[in-house]
């Protein structure tokens, strides 16, 4: 007698293979559905989606661990995140049982003993946490209905799929327990007792509980061969059905295709173009853009974390992340298949939408602020940015539509070097009665202090540019700037879709850091230090390259800067977009903050990678906020709320916003706008 515990597989079920047929044909058809539409995907413009595969595996490996199985971004919404949780970690475990059930039966066996008791718990415990993923999902989807969320049809479907699929699976685990109890005789091998079977199924919990309630029926044999045949054809046609509505249910075979190959550059850097080379500046068709981008559209869960975290949508603009990216994707739906015939679609009686105007308008493109909170959000790694940025490109390189205001900011970097074009100030008015070094007069220096346009020419910033000086001659660090012959970055050029300018303007600092043999940088400016940093080495300018909080806390932790009194006010801290979420210095301004008033700041409701944009980046400093409430302004009211005194932050663009919002909310008397350096300076007086 066989007394190991094992699994009888198709028990009393004649012509099983009939169901090894079809799921065999089956997965085929879902294989070629996916071929099927990665032929859209390949119409995108080469990139180096497929360089670096060995980096991209050790990354994705990572990622996998973090964001797949620990779920670091997803269990940030605690309620959706348990049911992630639960929905990933019960398939899993369930999906293993399945395989190892195959393995066994077809390829070696294995499974008995307590091997076999072991993935049975497992099996029914995914069963079990699957069952109440779903439930709760539908009650969000169907009860709650958060505004991010939008439900279709194959949501439904989706759940309803589990749902029979698990709860069949299980109630025919509970009818094979009892019809081979029944029938234990015919076991191959044979059991010494029905209570032998009794005993093991105790470990498949669920299954157990449905064969306690059948247990005594009779005539279940026909039952049980009824449901195997149900339950296994449900399976297969399951797999069609995801094989046929394939554009709806991409995300849950193309998300990990799209992690893997999820972009090796810094976070701050968009991607470059050759100017000389390429044939369309930007994109204006589904096909203008790479590989990669067509890639991330199939790879969206349509979770709205995105549209959640974007201040464009939460002031009431028109813009919403992921309805670009879905819109692009029914675009993309559409046009593909058109082009694949090498049919172009540009023939003037031609009467398809065009993809700028029709499927995603001028305001949405222009709204956005890069403030990279949807890509931080995002679990699947989509970058909605670089799509709007290319949009944006076309619409500035090629067709010559775009904001007037943005048109004169850049008409004034090419002719004065800087977008600001009201400014009477030059590049070193602010330096008078300081005694700095002009590297055209002395280049024996340790660093570069590069200034940049705001906070050289707009009148409230020069007090920082001043109190950071005072910081650092304070420090005794032997630093000098550019004077006259620095000139703009490029980053409001390149973030407002003019490539040209912004590589132009590149190329002429390069040039001049490289005269001087400038190799260290530091900057109070995150829009420049970003651009500077991780976007100069496209065309090989290579620095290193610090932001003034970096360096400030560095001096402060090394002892080199001393500070003379502690500042006795109540301070919020805000994190600027291109510091934060694109270059990770959170703790940094923190801590100068901790050293200047011995305790730590107020934090506002939206702090660190879910901070709350000010409003001023990808161009919007010099674009006018017409739709919607003002974005400044909605973030100064949350400084209020922490009934603190002082707004700090680090970032020239910011504190231009948050002084322009004080005033209009009228709250000059309570609050007041400072950079950290400004901060310092005080305590060091």
């Amino acid at each position: 007698m066989h007394d190991v515990a094992f699994r009888q597989v198709m028990f009393q079920i004649a012509n099983g293979w009939v169901i090894d047929l079809l799921a065999i044909l089956a997965s085929t058809f879902l294989i070629y559905s996916f071929y099927r539409r990665s032929r859209l995907w390949k119409l995108g413009q080469r990139d180096n989606t497929f360089s670096d595969l060995g980096k991209k595996t050790k990354a994705f490996v990572y990622a996998a661990t973090i964001d797949g199985f620990i779920h670091r971004k997803i269990l940030r919404h605690p309620y959706s995140g348990i049911i992630h949780v639960l929905l990933f970690y019960g398939s899993l475990f369930l999906l293993l049982g399945t395989v190892m059930d195959v393995i066994s039966y077809y390829i070696v066996e294995f499974l008995h003993g307590n091997t076999y008791l072991a993935i049975s718990f497992l099996a029914d415990l995914g069963g079990a946490m699957l069952i109440l993923g779903v439930i709760m999902i539908a009650i969000r989807r169907y009860i709650q209905k958060p505004d991010r969320l939008d439900n279709i049809p194959a949501d439904g479907i989706a759940l309803a799929l589990i749902l029979i699929i698990v709860f069949s699976g299980f109630i025919l685990e509970g009818l094979r327990i009892v019809v081979t109890t029944d029938n234990y005789t015919l076991i191959e091998p044979a059991v010494s007792s029905p209570d032998r079977i009794w005993e093991w199924a105790q470990w498949s919990f669920l299954g157990f509980g449905f064969a306690r309630a059948f247990e005594g029926g009779s005539h279940l044999l026909g039952w049980y061969q009824g449901l195997w045949w149900f339950h296994s054809l449900f399976i297969v046609g399951g797999i069609v059905y995801i094989a046929v509505d394939f554009p709806k249910l991409t995300h849950i075979i193309v998300a990990p295709v799209n992690a893997f190959f999820r972009s090796g550059m810094p976070k701050g850097a968009l991607r470059s173009i050759e100017l000389e080379e390429a044939e369309v500046f930007g994109a204006a068709d589904i096909k203008d853009f790479t590989f990669k981008d067509l890639l991330e559209l199939d790879s969206c869960t349509r979770c709205g974390r995105c549209q959640d975290n974007c201040p464009a949508y939460l002031s009431g603009k028109p813009l919403s992340p992921k309805k670009v990216i879905q819109d692009l994707k029914t675009f993309m739906t559409e046009r593909g298949p058109i082009l694949l015939r090498g049919e172009s679609g540009d023939n003037p009686s031609d009467n398809s939408l065009q993809m700028i105007g029709d499927i995603i308008l001028e305001d949405d493109i222009w709204a956005c602020t890069t403030c990279r909170a949807c890509h931080e959000q995002c679990p699947v790694y989509i970058e909605p940015i670089n799509k709007i940025i290319e949009m944006r490109r076309n619409l500035v390189l090629e067709q010559t539509r775009f904001p007037e205001t943005a048109m004169g900011a850049l008409r004034s970097i090419e002719q004065r070097g800087h977008p600001w074009r009201g400014t009477m100030s030059s590049r070193t008015d602010w330096t008078e009665g300081l005694s700095i070094k002009q590297l055209s007069e002395d280049s024996n220096v340790d660093y570069l202090f590069w200034v940049g346009c705001t906070a050289a020419l707009e009148e409230r910033n020069l007090k920082i540019v001043k109190a950071v000086t005072k910081v650092l001659q304070a420090a005794g660090v032997n630093f000098g700037i550019l004077g006259t012959e620095e000139t703009c970055c490029g980053e409001p050029a390149r973030r407002i879709g003019n490539e040209y300018v912004f590589q132009m303007v590149a190329q002429q600092n390069i040039e001049t850091f490289n005269r001087y043999g400038v190799k260290k940088i530091f900057t109070a400016c995150p829009h420049c230090f970003n651009t500077i940093k991780n976007e100069y080495p496209q065309l090989d300018g290579r620095f290193e390259v610090w932001h003034h909080t970096e360096f400030i806390a560095e001096l402060l932790k090394q002892g080199k800067l001393s500070l003379s009194r502690t500042i006795d006010k109540k301070i919020t801290y805000h994190d600027s977009c291109y510091l934060g979420r694109y270059n990770d210095i959170y703790q940094a301004p923190r801590q100068i903050l901790h050293h200047v008033t011995g305790k730590s700041p107020l934090e506002m409701e939206h702090i660190l990678s879910k901070g709350f944009c000010c409003g001023a980046g990808g161009g919007r400093m010099w674009m006018e906020e017409q739709i919607g409430r003002r974005i400044n302004q909605m973030r100064s009211e949350e400084a209020l709320r922490t009934n603190a005194e002082v707004l700090a932050s680090a970032c020239p663009f910011c504190i231009q916003m948050f002084e322009d919002a004080i005033t209009a909310l009228e709250a000059e008397s309570s609050l007041k706008a400072m950079d950290l350096a400004e901060i310092v300076a005080e305590a060091i007086e």
